[in-house]
Protein backbone atom coordinates (compact mmCIF):
# COMPACT_ATOMS: atom_id res chain seq x y z
CA UNK A 1 0.00 0.00 0.00
CA UNK A 2 1.08 3.55 -0.49
CA UNK A 3 1.33 6.11 2.31
CA UNK A 4 -2.18 7.53 1.81
CA UNK A 5 -3.98 4.34 0.76
CA UNK A 6 -5.35 6.20 -2.25
CA UNK A 7 -4.88 5.02 -5.81
CA UNK A 8 -5.46 6.35 -9.28
CA UNK A 9 -6.69 2.95 -10.45
CA UNK A 10 -8.17 0.02 -8.53
CA UNK A 11 -8.42 -3.22 -10.48
CA UNK A 12 -10.55 -5.99 -9.01
CA UNK A 13 -9.46 -9.42 -10.19
CA UNK A 14 -5.92 -10.55 -10.95
CA UNK A 15 -6.86 -12.76 -13.86
CA UNK A 16 -5.15 -12.44 -17.22
CA UNK A 17 -6.82 -9.15 -18.16
CA UNK A 18 -6.47 -7.60 -14.70
CA UNK A 19 -2.76 -8.42 -14.51
CA UNK A 20 -2.07 -7.09 -18.01
CA UNK A 21 -3.99 -3.90 -17.30
CA UNK A 22 -2.23 -3.38 -13.95
CA UNK A 23 1.14 -3.92 -15.64
CA UNK A 24 0.43 -1.37 -18.36
CA UNK A 25 -0.98 1.26 -16.01
CA UNK A 26 1.81 0.88 -13.44
CA UNK A 27 4.44 1.33 -16.17
CA UNK A 28 3.55 5.03 -16.05
CA UNK A 29 5.10 6.24 -12.79
CA UNK A 30 2.56 9.08 -12.56
CA UNK A 31 -0.12 6.58 -11.57
CA UNK A 32 -0.63 4.41 -8.54
CA UNK A 33 -2.38 1.10 -9.10
CA UNK A 34 -3.98 -1.34 -6.67
CA UNK A 35 -4.63 -4.87 -7.95
CA UNK A 36 -6.99 -6.89 -5.74
CA UNK A 37 -7.39 -10.67 -5.95
CA UNK A 38 -9.72 -12.71 -3.72
CA UNK A 39 -7.78 -15.93 -4.11
CA UNK A 40 -4.30 -17.23 -3.51
CA UNK A 41 -1.07 -16.01 -5.07
CA UNK A 42 -0.43 -19.38 -6.70
CA UNK A 43 -0.74 -23.14 -6.33
CA UNK A 44 2.14 -25.59 -6.70
CA UNK A 45 0.25 -27.58 -9.36
CA UNK A 46 -0.56 -24.62 -11.62
CA UNK A 47 2.48 -25.18 -13.91
CA UNK A 48 1.61 -28.87 -14.39
CA UNK A 49 -0.75 -29.17 -17.42
CA UNK A 50 -2.46 -32.40 -16.36
CA UNK A 51 -3.22 -31.03 -12.89
CA UNK A 52 -6.14 -28.84 -14.00
CA UNK A 53 -8.53 -31.62 -12.95
CA UNK A 54 -7.40 -31.08 -9.35
CA UNK A 55 -8.81 -27.54 -9.49
CA UNK A 56 -12.33 -28.37 -10.72
CA UNK A 57 -13.89 -28.70 -7.26
CA UNK A 58 -11.29 -26.90 -5.13
CA UNK A 59 -12.91 -23.77 -3.63
CA UNK A 60 -9.50 -22.41 -2.62
CA UNK A 61 -8.61 -21.80 -6.29
CA UNK A 62 -11.97 -22.08 -8.09
CA UNK A 63 -15.19 -20.14 -7.52
CA UNK A 64 -16.98 -23.46 -8.26
CA UNK A 65 -19.82 -21.95 -10.25
CA UNK A 66 -22.31 -24.20 -11.95
CA UNK A 67 -24.97 -23.87 -14.60
CA UNK A 68 -28.61 -23.76 -13.70
CA UNK A 69 -30.15 -27.24 -13.46
CA UNK A 70 -31.76 -28.17 -16.77
CA UNK A 71 -34.87 -30.34 -17.14
CA UNK A 72 -33.44 -31.94 -20.31
CA UNK A 73 -30.42 -33.00 -18.25
CA UNK A 74 -32.37 -34.61 -15.42
CA UNK A 75 -31.99 -31.36 -13.41
CA UNK A 76 -28.20 -31.70 -13.40
CA UNK A 77 -25.91 -28.70 -13.13
CA UNK A 78 -22.70 -28.52 -15.17
CA UNK A 79 -19.56 -27.20 -13.44
CA UNK A 80 -18.33 -23.85 -14.77
CA UNK A 81 -14.79 -23.49 -13.38
CA UNK A 82 -13.64 -19.91 -12.79
CA UNK A 83 -10.19 -19.28 -11.35
CA UNK A 84 -9.81 -17.76 -7.91
CA UNK A 85 -6.08 -17.03 -7.76
CA UNK A 86 -3.41 -14.91 -9.39
CA UNK A 87 -3.91 -15.54 -13.10
CA UNK A 88 -7.64 -16.18 -12.74
CA UNK A 89 -9.15 -18.88 -14.92
CA UNK A 90 -5.96 -19.00 -16.98
CA UNK A 91 -4.24 -20.42 -13.90
CA UNK A 92 -6.56 -23.43 -13.79
CA UNK A 93 -7.08 -24.21 -17.49
CA UNK A 94 -4.25 -26.69 -17.99
CA UNK A 95 -1.91 -24.09 -19.55
CA UNK A 96 -3.98 -23.86 -22.74
CA UNK A 97 -3.62 -20.71 -24.88
CA UNK A 98 -6.32 -20.22 -27.50
CA UNK A 99 -7.12 -17.23 -29.67
CA UNK A 100 -10.66 -16.59 -30.78
CA UNK A 101 -11.75 -17.59 -34.26
CA UNK A 102 -11.15 -14.95 -36.98
CA UNK A 103 -14.83 -15.09 -37.98
CA UNK A 104 -15.89 -14.06 -34.46
CA UNK A 105 -13.69 -10.95 -34.52
CA UNK A 106 -14.87 -10.09 -38.03
CA UNK A 107 -18.50 -10.44 -36.95
CA UNK A 108 -17.89 -8.00 -34.07
CA UNK A 109 -16.39 -5.52 -36.52
CA UNK A 110 -19.35 -5.92 -38.90
CA UNK A 111 -21.66 -5.06 -35.99
CA UNK A 112 -19.96 -1.67 -35.80
CA UNK A 113 -17.12 -2.39 -33.39
CA UNK A 114 -14.29 -0.69 -35.24
CA UNK A 115 -10.85 -2.02 -34.40
CA UNK A 116 -12.10 -5.53 -33.60
CA UNK A 117 -11.70 -7.30 -36.94
CA UNK A 118 -9.24 -10.18 -37.00
CA UNK A 119 -6.82 -8.08 -39.06
CA UNK A 120 -7.03 -5.40 -36.34
CA UNK A 121 -6.42 -7.70 -33.36
CA UNK A 122 -3.83 -10.03 -34.95
CA UNK A 123 -0.93 -7.57 -34.46
CA UNK A 124 -1.91 -7.21 -30.80
CA UNK A 125 -1.82 -10.98 -30.30
CA UNK A 126 1.51 -11.10 -32.09
CA UNK A 127 3.04 -8.41 -29.84
CA UNK A 128 2.00 -10.42 -26.77
CA UNK A 129 3.47 -13.72 -27.91
CA UNK A 130 6.86 -15.33 -27.67
CA UNK A 131 6.22 -18.34 -29.89
CA UNK A 132 8.75 -21.04 -29.03
CA UNK A 133 9.06 -22.84 -32.40
CA UNK A 134 9.83 -19.48 -34.02
CA UNK A 135 7.98 -16.66 -35.73
CA UNK A 136 5.80 -17.43 -38.73
CA UNK A 137 2.94 -15.81 -40.63
CA UNK A 138 0.62 -15.93 -37.60
CA UNK A 139 2.94 -15.94 -34.58
CA UNK A 140 5.81 -13.78 -33.36
CA UNK A 141 8.62 -13.87 -30.84
CA UNK A 142 9.74 -11.39 -28.20
CA UNK A 143 6.49 -10.84 -26.32
CA UNK A 144 5.93 -11.56 -22.62
CA UNK A 145 3.58 -14.54 -23.20
CA UNK A 146 5.46 -17.77 -23.88
CA UNK A 147 3.51 -19.98 -26.29
CA UNK A 148 4.60 -23.41 -27.49
CA UNK A 149 3.19 -26.36 -29.38
CA UNK A 150 1.31 -29.13 -27.59
CA UNK A 151 3.79 -31.84 -26.65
Amino acid sequence: MNATNTFDFIIVGAGSAGCVLANHLSADRRFTVLLIEAGKMSHPLTPVPISFSRFIDNPKVNWCYGSEPEPVMAQRSIPVPRGRMLGGSSAINGLVYVRGQPLDYNNWAQLGNRGWSFDDVLPIFQRMENYEPGADEWRRQGGPLHVSEVA
